[in-house]
């Protein structure tokens, strides 16, 4: 299990973009003998559209987006509203649905999603998302991870929705100066006390590399010294600058 792990976290700190991330979190469901998975990122406000990575068939995913199905999902509605995994489909959390959430019960059904495993992700910022992974029926591999890998894919869970964050957030902004992915991913680990060295080694940089992407930030920040383009990055996350 800490081979998998290991290898899942290195796969979430190498990924730039979605595709990185969903092979990262399939291969390493797969070492469950889990298939099918999804990770849902609701809009932090509206208009905004939810971001969903996953291996569920293109067709089913295209049909749920463009229908907002987000909106009426009761597996995501029960995400929003507790931190506990749960299982749902098939006699789990069937009674009671409207007619239209019975019909993307069994819409998703024909593609072979019948039931699954939710475990609903808040982080400190208040963004709510899900990471479920489903089946053609409740099978043992549901239920082994069910009870008892439950912590372990609750982390596992919580770090791609972190690292996607970070990564693929188009928010990028400081002070109205718009900074490319790495310029503020350097910066939010200067911003923690990481040298120039050190988030050479995390990001998996080299160390030239990474005082590049930070200069130029402090350029287009407009500021003289990097310990200000740390402290006015600082200030923004917290809504102080």
């Amino acid at each position: 299990m800490q081979f998998v792990f290991e290898t899942f976290l290195e796969q979430l700190s190498e990924s730039v973009d979605e595709t990185d991330f969903r092979d990262a979190m399939a291969r390493a469901a797969a070492a469950f003998d889990l298939v099918k998975f999804a990770y849902l990122c609701l809009p932090p406000r509206a208009p905004g559209k939810p971001r969903l990575i996953s291996n569920y068939p293109p067709r089913w995913t295209a049909h749920y987006l463009s229908n907002h199905y987000h909106a009426i999902d009761p597996v995501i509605a029960r995400a929003q509203g507790g931190q506990c995994p749960f299982l749902w489909g098939l006699h789990y959390s069937r009674t009671g649905l409207s007619d239209f959430e019975q019909k993307l019960f069994d819409e998703a059904a024909a593609f072979g999603i019948r039931c699954g495993l939710t475990i609903p992700i808040l982080d400190k910022r208040g963004n709510v998302a899900a990471m479920s992974f489903a089946a053609d029926g409740l099978s043992p591999a549901l239920l082994r991870v069910s009870e008892r890998y439950q912590e372990a894919f609750r982390f596992m869970a919580t770090c791609f929705h972190i690292c996607v964050r970070r990564k693929l957030s188009a928010d990028r902004v400081v002070n109205g100066v718009q900074l490319t992915p790495r310029e503020y991913e350097c910066l939010e680990w200067a911003a923690q006390g990481k040298s120039a060295r050190d988030i050479a080694s995390i990001v998996g940089i080299r160390r030239r590399t990474a005082s590049f992407h930070l200069e130029n930030a402090r350029k287009k920040l407009g500021l003289r010294t990097r310990m200000q383009a740390v402290a006015q990055f600082s200030a923004a996350r917290t809504g102080l600058g």
